[in-house]
């Protein structure tokens, strides 16, 4: 007999007279709207993103909802805002593999080759707004109707800076277990309501993976530890946050990793792999593939694949089929934490040559904000407090399951810099730890070294 999902209770501005922004925008919307399309000059907007490239399923695809996963609903949503807005503007993707993403895209900025629009991670936004490179964006915010009080706690967090809004939030998403309830019933770690049982101390959670294993011969976990350095990251700062731990200090200018917190989560992390509990050698796509194969229990990925795994719980025959749900990152110390970030839309100085392509990005930013429901199918949360406490998004699967990471969430302080390089240099010395068996010690003290040298300036 096949169980039920389980499913828990399911002011730079490049314009610095409001009036004037309000007026040379205001007459562009209002003159595109008054002429017939075929009339109007096409107006470009590029828009320089990641979430991968999926033409060949979604490329003529209009309606949205018919699209799944990140790639497959942001390209419906382009094709839907070009076929459908009145004012003449043509949106053109500009796709970059993610890993290499922010390289690529200060290598265009001092090329002077800039995009429109840019996808911008939240704890990335600090530092181009710090070298000056992103608009404020707050007048035309107001212009065409995105009013920021709607924005979620988080959202507003991660996009406004000393009092200025930098960026469109599109997204909060945070690191998660992604549950095989098959392999979980077959060892013996399910509720009578066919719940997984969830570890609530590091103790448990290695009792529980010695279980799995014995019963179903398979890892407890498929993590990244291959070709991809941020993701023990995200698993390492979950650990540390939930003892309450603080990694960096003098103003966010240095990292210090001496406290017991970062010693505890680094052991916990290599007992876990030195005793056979962690898949080996998975890049992202190899520990998707194990997940979808049913070669391990439990992936440990963010939201934005929650759609995908709900699909594969619905294929017949399916590792999956009918036995899938997730989890925030389960609460293995005293406080409830668990990383988090957020995408979000940025218009860059220079990208947008003239108010009319100005007045297009801005109304494309608009058509995002107002389609955010759409965007939230993918798994993450959604970045309108109106959505995300709409019945309508209640009713997606699993999504009671994750709330509480708007509040659970955390990242990295504001005021570290370079982000995402510390995140990259943190990931490799705890990969090296597991792959070739570096010392904690060493670990941490190499840890320490890189980061404060890219940081301390």
């Amino acid at each position: 007999m096949k169980k039920k999902k389980y499913d828990y209770n399911y002011k730079e501005s490049v314009m610095t007279k409001k009036s004037l922004i309000k007026s040379i925008v205001g007459v562009a919307l209002a003159a595109a709207l008054t002429q017939p399309v075929a009339a109007q000059q096409e107006t470009e907007v590029t828009l320089s993103r990641f979430f991968g490239s999926c033409e060949a399923d979604y490329g003529s695809v209009a309606d949205v909802t018919k699209a799944r996963g990140e790639c497959g609903i942001i390209t419906a949503l382009v094709n839907k805002f070009n076929t459908t807005n009145e004012l003449g503007v043509v949106v053109k993707p500009q796709v970059a593999e993610w890993a290499t993403y922010y390289d690529q895209l200060t290598a265009r900025l001092a090329a002077r080759d800039v995009p429109t629009i840019a996808v911008m991670h939240e704890s990335v936004l600090g530092d181009f707004v710090a070298r000056k490179l992103v608009e404020p964006l707050d007048e035309g915010f107001e212009q065409v109707g995105i009013d920021t009080a709607n924005f979620t706690e988080q959202a507003a967090r991660g996009t406004i800076i000393d009092g200025t809004t930098y960026a469109m939030p599109f997204d909060t998403w945070a690191w998660l277990w992604h549950f095989n309830l098959n392999l979980f019933e077959q060892a013996g770690l399910t509720q009578a309501d066919g719940s997984p049982v969830l570890p609530k101390n590091p103790d448990e959670l290695l009792i529980q993976a010695r279980q799995f294993k014995d019963a179903t011969g398979k890892p407890y976990f498929g993590w990244i530890t291959a070709g991809e350095s941020v993701a023990p990251t995200r698993t390492f700062l979950t650990l540390v946050n939930q003892q309450g731990g603080e990694l960096f200090r003098d103003n966010g200018h240095r990292i210090d990793m001496q406290g017991k917190e970062a010693d505890i989560a680094l052991n916990l992390m290599k007992q876990l792999w030195n005793e056979g509990h962690i898949k080996q050698g998975l890049d992202y796509s190899g520990a998707q593939q194990a997940y979808l194969n049913g070669d391990v229990g439990i992936n440990v990925n963010g939201t934005w694949v929650i759609d995908n795994f709900v699909a594969a719980s619905q294929k017949a025959g399916s590792p999956l089929e009918d036995g899938y749900t997730v989890v925030p990152f389960a609460t293995l110390y005293d406080q409830k934490a668990v990383f988090a970030d957020g995408h979000s839309w940025v218009m860059l100085k220079g990208g947008a040559k003239n108010e009319k392509e100005r007045a297009g990005a801005l109304a494309f930013l608009k058509f995002l904000w107002d389609h955010n429901y759409e965007w939230s199918r993918t798994g993450h949360l959604p970045v309108s407090k109106s959505i995300i406490d709409s019945e309508e998004f209640h009713s997606l699967p699993f999504r009671t399951n994750i709330l509480e990471i708007s509040s659970t969430g955390r990242t990295m302080p504001s005021n570290v810099a370079r982000q995402r390089a510390v995140e990259t240099i943190i990931g490799e010395e705890i990969s090296n730890m597991m792959l070739s068996d570096k010392p904690a010690d060493d670990v941490k003290q190499s840890i320490e070294k890189r980061v404060n040298r890219l940081i301390s300036k």
